[in-house]
């Protein structure tokens, strides 16, 4: 019988691909040429979205859809934004960093407490006071709308299958779809400005809360469930006291993650008008002045700390038993129960009248540290004694036009030059060998679909990049994450400068890439690797030491090496970590395609960067489509599945 199920399994995932030879041999015959798709088999779309785009200018200013509905949109996101920024400005800067002390002390203690105050204490330091209060009342205006957002169309998949399969490619697209895609139609409809800004983040930052809202509702207690239908309660009295309560850490998680997706939009929105920190880190990458850029960077990364913190703090009381009053510090003993959230409120006013009353409620200037000059002369040093003229192993320039000399140039040509049809039977044939033939069929779709929108050379150039870039960030971040699991002293010294790096706004590691490697498609590579690395590094380390204790110790009982170890024993019992990290590697990496087209990337990332800067509907949404079917395809062939 089992020699029997093997060819069956064999022929199972041979039929499909001979399916697609069949296929394609002939459109092969009839669409000859060298690697370029077929151009009868593509479609321009130029024309209807650029007719599109005109529509939208011509009607703005007098079509009832934009008067009684976009523009009341865009006026309720104005006054909200104002109100909040009219209220931290009203606080000060004693207020607001003593309201942030006192909930983080309600929450988690006395040393998160510490951790916030210092952060925003940082941020006046710095003299960011007034951007940062900017960027914070349209991050929050921004995160409530997203977080309502998303749990509507989370709570409508999580009580619907149906609605769950319908909304999943839309969500995908709203994640994957670089933001630069999106900006360009939201300025269309609302102009540049704070609602463009707002609700472009809100698209970003809605999908996490769907998704982790629907997978709570989903595997609720099915008992408690059965049980709260057999005391006849209705579907809504099921839903309210039953299934939010049982999903309140996804809920909450899915608040964390809103968070960091609209902190991580601050500066991209910038572009069209947002203001606050994203500004002047943009006006600073403009003036190529890194100095100023890490002022206004550090502040973001500040705030995604303190908030990411505080969220986890208060994710992790939600149904934990409450600490013992002997085990409390006096102050968290004073601020616990109802009366505490009282306390906290009067507090803070009262902080925030005191500072008032004495004539402080921005940061004083005299109280600031410049930092920019200083970093700048660090930046100068290292270009100097850097870039070029290193003994033995060269400079970064050297480097970078051997990376691209060996082997981007190489991959881009290898890419473009291969037949359409050759490219997607390769692109099936992973599709099996990792999953299904449902898995071969839409990355082959995927692949085809940048061919029919016409953008298949820049597709292939972008995708070139993509894979060099990943494999590199592959090749570090396993090497990295092997000494962190090895070594408890590394893990702890690595963990802040993941933090950083992750939270770090994807604009400021433009500034020293260009100063270390120039401009080209090397820097966009880099760049990308530095995105991508800290992902890659805390996922592969904590599946190293997830593995079981038990297996490690009797591999050492029976003399293995540490190198054998690793090999034998720990990457094979952390594979599904080691795939989730190349899978996380993909996406992050083709999440700064649109980032390295600033910087001399090219191909798609600059089709959009370009579309947005021309205002041409075309050229933007067309490239960032393209992107989206990559991600598609290099989603699909490294996530491997069980065969059913």
């Amino acid at each position: 019988m089992r020699a029997l199920a093997l060819p069956h399994r064999a022929g199972r995932r041979v039929l499909p691909l001979a399916v697609a030879a069949v296929v394609l041999l002939p459109l092969a015959l009839l669409f000859p040429g060298a690697g370029s798709w077929p151009g009868a088999l593509a479609v321009d779309l130029s024309g209807p979205l650029g007719r599109a785009g005109d529509w939208i200018v011509d009607h703005r200013d007098g079509h009832p859809l934009f008067l009684y509905f976009f523009g009341h949109v865009s006026n309720v996101v104005v006054v909200s934004v104002r109100a909040v920024y009219t209220v931290l400005l009203a606080a000060g800067w004693v207020g607001v960093t003593a309201l942030a002390g006192l909930v983080a002390l309600r929450l988690a203690g006395i040393r998160l407490a510490a951790t916030c105050v210092a952060a925003f204490a940082a941020c006046g330091l710095l003299g960011m006071w007034v951007p940062t209060m900017q960027t914070l009342a349209l991050m929050a205006v921004a995160v409530v709308a997203a977080v309502l957002v998303g749990a509507l169309l989370g709570l409508a998949a999580g009580l619907s299958p149906r609605t769950g399969r319908a909304l999943r490619p839309v969500l995908d697209t709203m994640q994957v779809l670089p933001a630069f895609a999106y900006l360009l139609p939201m300025v269309l409809v609302f102009g540049i400005g704070v609602p463009a800004a707002v609700l472009a983040t809100v698209v970003y930052a809605a999908p996490p809360m769907a998704r982790l809202t629907a997978l709570g509702l989903r595997e609720a207690d099915a008992g408690v469930l059965e049980a709260s239908a057999s005391l006849g309660a209705t579907g809504r009295q099921r839903l309210l006291t039953a299934r939010l309560p049982l999903a309140r850490r996804q809920l909450l998680l899915g608040v964390n993650q809103a968070i960091m997706m609209a902190l991580s939009m601050a500066v991209i929105a910038s572009v069209i008008g947002a203001g606050g920190l994203g500004d002047r880190v943009y006006q600073a990458l403009a003036a190529v002045d890194v100095g100023a850029a890490l002022a206004a960077g550090v502040p973001i990364v500040l705030l995604a700390v303190v908030l990411d913190r505080t969220a986890d703090a208060a994710g992790a009381r939600l149904g934990s038993d409450p600490m013992p009053e002997a085990r409390q510090c006096l102050l968290r003993r004073v601020f616990a129960g109802w009366y505490g959230r009282l306390l906290t409120v009067l507090a803070a006013v009262a902080a925030a009248a005191a500072g008032r009353m004495a004539g402080t409620s921005l940061w004083p200037a005299s109280w600031t540290v410049p930092v920019a000059e200083p970093v700048n002369r660090a930046v100068a040093w290292m270009t100097d004694h850097l870039y070029s003229g290193v003994p033995v192993v060269g400079g970064t320039a050297d480097w970078a036009a051997g990376f691209t000399g060996w082997v981007l140039d190489p991959m881009r040509a290898g890419l473009q030059a291969a037949p359409w049809w050759l490219l997607l039977l390769l692109v099936a044939a992973l599709g099996l060998l990792v999953g299904t033939w449902r898995t071969a069929l839409t990355a082959v779709l995927a692949l085809a679909g940048v061919g029919v929108l016409g953008v298949w050379e820049s597709s292939l150039d972008t995708l070139s990049q993509v894979l060099a870039a990943v494999a590199v960030t592959l090749v570090l971040g396993f090497a990295i994450a092997v000494a962190a699991a090895r070594s408890p002293r590394a893990h702890r010294l690595l963990r802040p400068v993941l933090d950083v790096c992750q939270t770090m706004p994807q604009f400021v590691y433009l500034i020293p890439v260009v100063a270390l490697f120039g401009v080209g498609r090397a820097p966009a590579a880099a760049a990308a690797v530095v995105y991508a690395l800290p992902a890659v590094v805390r996922i592969t380390a904590d599946g190293l030491s997830g593995v079981s204790p038990a297996a490690v110790e009797s591999a050492r009982s029976l003399g293995a090496t540490r190198s054998q170890l690793l090999r034998q024993v720990q990457l094979p019992l952390a594979r599904p970590a080691l795939l989730l990290a190349v899978n996380q590697a993909v996406v992050l990496v083709l999440a700064v395609v649109v980032i390295g087209g600033l910087v001399g990337g090219g191909a798609l990332g600059y089709d959009v960067v370009l579309g947005l800067a021309q205002g041409d509907l075309a050229t933007g949404l067309v490239a960032g489509a393209a992107i989206v079917c990559l991600g598609l395809l290099l989603d699909r062939v490294t996530q491997p599945v069980k065969e059913a």
